[in-house]
């Protein structure tokens, strides 16, 4: 039994990389076919790999893939697959457009559908001037009937999280089966230093709303510490305002990040994601979360056990779980003992099953 791999750009890391390394721990033998490969922003376990790159790919290697966004389905559907029984596509965008043979099996691993297309379009488009706008418009309408499309293509959908397979079937009108994405849980470990500061870690961009985290701990006098860059970063530090509480550490190695995760009161996870990985490494350190209440987290922080919610996506929100949080005491070995149902070996061994199932039942 052949099998490929189909992934939609490797070009930095993110939750969809920590799948993609766990579907290649499974499956060494399959080849990586993808738009982009930039090696050096990469983990080690995804460099030296067989990987096959579109006509998209140039001498120079690409770091913002996104504007070649409007050519990715061609480029997807470029690809000779037919030699493969079985293509596993990793897919937020275009991966699971690629053309297969009719007596192939062809299962998506969905991280989402396109939400730039479908339901976060306008945020997408907010900062857009009025023609860049109309233009954007009208691509986008096209993306989203490819996107249907090519979403009939797909024999099975798997979903990272019962979100996310909520979004399959509004906007595909398909059914999938929710198996969580994969934690490397062994990395992270229990401290038993209690620290005085609360915690975020990530890449700072606008949609994960770091700017409520930075505004609530400000207002609330509490200590924050920030782990992470990206281009928010300049307007976080601008609402700090230079308050010694906020301390922005930029990027950092793994080490850093395992103590600062590890002694942390709380990680603040204000923004709304499909699955989110990061929750899931603070819970594995044994620390809770305080977490907007929809996405993935649903499915990964139980509320008054491993973290709290808060409901509504704002500072004052965000300040009131803070303030019901320390008046509550958590229990570290069950938070740890909760992220171990997420850890890798239970994903690769889920994903091996539900391949092997359907081999069964197609040939």
């Amino acid at each position: 039994m052949k099998i490929a791999i189909v992934h939609d750009w490797l070009t930095n890391m993110g939750g969809a990389e920590q799948a993609l390394i766990n579907f290649k721990e499974i499956y060494p033998e399959a080849p990586i076919y993808t738009t982009f490969y930039n090696p050096n922003n990469l983990d080690d376990k995804l460099k030296g790999l067989d990987v096959r790159t579109s006509f998209l790919q140039k001498k120079k290697m690409v770091t913002n893939h996104k504007k070649y966004f409007p050519l990715m389905p061609l480029a997807f559907e470029n690809f000779n697959l037919n030699e493969y029984d079985v293509v596993l596509s990793s897919s937020s965008s275009c991966a699971k457009g690629v053309i297969t043979k009719p007596d192939s099996i062809h299962i998506c691993y969905c991280h989402t559908p396109m939400r730039y297309a479908w339901e976060l379009r306008d945020d997408y488009m907010q900062d857009m001037g009025k023609l860049k706008r109309r233009l954007v418009k009208i691509l986008l309408h096209y993306m989203r009937m490819w996107d249907l499309a090519s979403s009939r293509r797909v024999d099975y959908f798997i979903a990272n999280s019962t979100a996310v397979q909520k979004r399959i079937k509004k906007h595909y009108g398909r059914d999938s089966v929710v198996l969580y994405g994969p934690v490397r849980c062994n990395l992270f470990n229990i401290s038993e230093n209690d620290g005085d500061y609360y915690f975020v870690l990530s890449r700072l961009v606008t949609y994960k709303r770091f700017d409520l985290a930075v505004k609530a701990c400000k207002e609330l006098g509490k200590k924050l510490v920030v782990i992470g860059d990206g281009p928010e970063k300049a307007n976080l530090e601008k609402i700090a305002n230079g308050d010694k509480n906020i301390t922005f550490l930029g990027k950092q190695p793994d080490d850093v990040v395992k103590k600062y995760m590890a002694e942390c009161k709380a990680l603040l996870y204000p923004g709304e994601e499909d699955f989110g990985i990061v929750p899931l490494e603070a819970q594995a350190s044994g620390r809770p979360v305080i977490a907007y209440g929809k996405g993935g987290v649903l499915d990964t922080v139980i509320d008054g056990k491993t973290g709290v919610y808060f409901k509504e996506q704002t500072v004052d929100s965000l300040k009131d779980a803070i303030q019901k949080f320390e008046k509550m005491k958590f229990d570290k070995q069950e938070i740890r003992k909760h992220s171990l149902e997420f850890d890798e070996s239970v994903f690769q061994r889920r994903i091996k099953e539900f391949i092997e199932e359907k081999v069964r039942e197609n040939f």
